[in-house]
């Protein structure tokens, strides 16, 4: 069983206990109108926009930053360039919850991407009422009549749907079944956990043009995005690096090139 199918897995009993102790037609009654904050839109600027990750832990790298506040972290990306936030809200492995979530949107005005293993419709309406802009679809966990589903349930929720592939075939099936605007290519082999940017590249030629794409893991150095803004990549999802760093909006600045800007 890879790490993927273990996490799935788990997920799927967690979201069963979660929705046991607050039923969907009760928390739909959360699902008020809410300050809409376009996730999509918001990376479509010049450049190489960059999505900075709130992330606790991870079953590779275990605890990343001790002592880390959201509040802290989010608004440091927010001053420091970051184009949208991604909350990394998976508990049993990353160490995360919707209360990071929430955190994060009273911190901080950008939009917010939930980033989790969504396998469930509840998933969906969670994120919705916990203010999320943007969820994440892992095509790799997903058959193709949940992925159709769950990808229409977010987009008539005002949900914006970052759908995930990592494989050849991975993206041919996506964008046959939902054909989505926003494509995210993960460097990371959700099988082993290894990662391998190259993937981004390989994987490129096979996205038509007009589509929003992001590229997510194992970016470190400007000179990195500099690569992918040549060949068309319109975002990278950063967590760990930035997370790691003494000073993760100095980081930030460095990566998307404003201190280069401001001299």
């Amino acid at each position: 069983m890879s790490v993927l199918d273990r996490i799935v897995d788990v997920t799927r009993e967690d979201v069963a206990r979660r929705r046991r102790d607050l039923p969907l037609e009760q928390l739909e009654r959360h699902l008020e109108r809410r300050d809409i904050r376009p996730f999509a839109e918001a990376l479509a600027r010049p450049g190489v926009a960059v999505i900075a990750e709130f992330k606790r832990r991870s079953p590779s790298a275990g605890e990343i930053r001790v002592g880390a506040t959201v509040e802290g972290i989010v608004s440091a990306y927010e001053q420091s360039g970051a184009a949208a936030l991604s909350v990394l809200t998976e508990g049993p492995h990353f160490g995360g919850s919707l209360d990071d979530l929430r955190a994060a949107r009273a911190a901080a005005s950008l939009p917010i991407l939930r980033k989790d293993f969504v396998v469930d419709p509840y998933q969906v309406v969670e994120s919705a009422a916990a203010g999320a802009d943007a969820i994440l679809l892992i095509a790799a966990a997903l058959d193709d009549r949940a992925l159709a589903a769950l990808h229409a349930q977010a987009v008539d929720l005002d949900l914006d749907v970052l759908v995930e592939v990592h494989t050849e075939g991975e993206v041919a099936r996506v964008l046959e079944v939902v054909d989505p605007d926003l494509i995210g290519i993960n460097n990371r082999d959700l099988a082993d956990f290894s990662v391998d940017i190259e993937r981004t590249y390989e994987l490129l030629v096979d996205i038509p043009a007009g589509k929003t794409v992001v590229s997510e893991s194992g970016f470190r150095t400007r000179e990195q995005l500099l690569d992918l803004e040549r060949v068309g990549v319109d975002a990278v999802l950063v967590g760990e690096s930035l997370m790691r760093s003494a000073d993760p909006g100095a980081a930030l600045r460095a990566l998307a090139g404003m201190e280069a800007d401001e001299r």
